[in-house]
């Protein structure tokens, strides 16, 4: 599941809204200010490590567009970051926000690291020594982080501890994906997952397709695809197999059982960055086979809920006959040579921006809450959470059927025309 080197997501990111740009014939002036980050900052994070010696990790915090409210966005640990990839993963974030209509920008943060190989000591610093760096810059009125890739809500803590340090006070509402009982929200946890299924159940409906009739296979088993199988298969959904990166052998494995996965059973013999026993796997009569299998099975769901520039141009042709819904949890899954190939194949895809917004939907939520220091219910929190989705959801199939648009034009047309018509009511252009 790793990305290829000769990807760039950035390239891809401003690929897809030239595509829409000329379509809504956007005029020059607010096409240059959406095709880059307004702001940028590159830093250095100096870590005493647990041996004694000094390691300097680089980081990045890239706020694209904060014309609707600030920015919001995710800061994740990877030692194959990019600052390209976060360029891309921050103009995501201003396209996911405006989709499900929440009064936030798009922002995006990221660390040269890998957490797999660092203490929990040595995290901490990182966490810290990247708040030290661009404390100025962020703070719950222009920019707002959370938890990404190989990032917890321990790391969130860590940070909002060294921030309200800095600032002399308390500011719970500076970052989300916290804890619990520290300023975190309930249903934080299954929200990125369970909103992809409110949109994928809709979609379901909407092509008359009943839950208990369907399978599903599923890339990824961290937190998103863990919380996507769960409500699927609460539907009545079977998922006969998921896909996750082994970090012992690095490389992806995919595990198959045809009479249906168990969760719980899964879960039990996982590790803590998704990484799932392949001997234990065995043992539970699962079948260990290829990491790209999963894109293989014949199912009716595809869930991409990994990394980045999975579905590509290569590996396309092999999606079965049969899928008839692709459901992106994972940001930037499909590559513009795949969607082509997807689109006129007459795959109903549910793209990445509107499918995954579940996640950043219940940090604002989580925001709200910190913000007037009155936390919800658990019921409160999924029942508001199905209710932005459904209605995003909604807005943009609505708009792809009146205009006979692809799901993921339709989605950019609505996005990119709210964050568009910020800007010139702004006076910027």
């Amino acid at each position: 599941m790793a990305t290829s080197t000769a990807y760039n997501a950035f390239e891809m990111a401003r690929t897809q809204f030239d595509k829409i740009a000329d379509l809504l014939g956007l005029d020059g002036a607010t096409r240059e200010l959406l095709r880059n980050p307004l702001r940028e900052y590159h830093f250095s994070i100096p870590v005493r490590m647990d041996d004694g010696n000094v390691k300097v990790f680089q980081g990045f915090r890239i706020q694209h567009n904060d014309a609707r409210g600030p920015a919001k966005g995710g800061i994740r640990f990877h030692p194959h970051e990019t600052v390209d990839t976060v360029r891309a993963l921050s103009m995501w974030m201003t396209w996911k926000c405006a989709v499900v209509d929440i009064p936030l920008g798009g922002g995006k943060g990221g660390v040269i690291c890998d957490p797999h190989h660092l203490s929990q000591r040595e995290q901490e610093a990182i966490c810290r020594g990247f708040i030290r760096q661009i404390a100025r810059n962020i703070g719950p009125v222009s920019d707002v982080p959370a938890p990404d890739v190989m990032t917890s809500p321990q790391h969130m803590l860590w940070m909002m501890d060294e921030y309200e340090v800095l600032a002399g006070g308390h500011y719970p509402g500076m970052i989300t994906g916290k804890p619990v009982g520290m300023g975190g929200s309930l249903g934080r946890t299954q929200a990125t997952g369970y909103g992809v299924v409110y949109c994928l159940r809709e979609a379901l409906r909407e092509k008359d397709l009943a839950p208990e009739a369907t399978t599903a296979s599923v890339q990824g088993f961290g937190n998103v695809a863990q919380y996507a199988i769960q409500l699927y298969q609460q539907l009545g959904g079977k998922v006969i197999c998921v896909a996750c990166w082994d970090q012992e052998d690095q490389k992806s494995y995919s595990f198959k059982r045809d009479s249906g996965v168990n969760l719980d059973e899964l879960r039990g013999i996982t590790d803590r960055f998704g990484g799932i026993d392949k001997v234990k796997a065995r043992a539970l009569k699962y079948q260990v086979l290829p990491g790209e299998a999963w894109i293989e099975q014949d199912v009716d769901i595809l869930i991409p809920a990994a990394l980045e520039n999975q579905i590509t141009g290569d590996n396309v042709g092999k999606i079965a006959k049969r899928v008839k819904i692709i459901a992106e949890g994972a940001n930037g899954p499909t590559t513009p040579q795949a969607d082509a190939v997807i689109e006129e194949r007459g795959i109903f895809v549910i793209p990445d921006f509107l499918a995954n917004a579940g996640g950043v939907t219940c940090s604002y939520f989580e925001q709200v809450q910190c913000n007037m220091n009155y936390f919800w219910e658990m019921d409160e929190v999924l029942g508001k959470l199905d209710l932005k989705m459904t209605a995003a959801y909604h807005a943009i199939s609505d708009l792809a059927r009146k205009r006979k648009l692809y799901m993921r034009d339709a989605a950019y047309v609505v996005a990119i025309n709210r964050v568009a018509e910020a800007c010139r009511e702004r006076g910027w252009v």
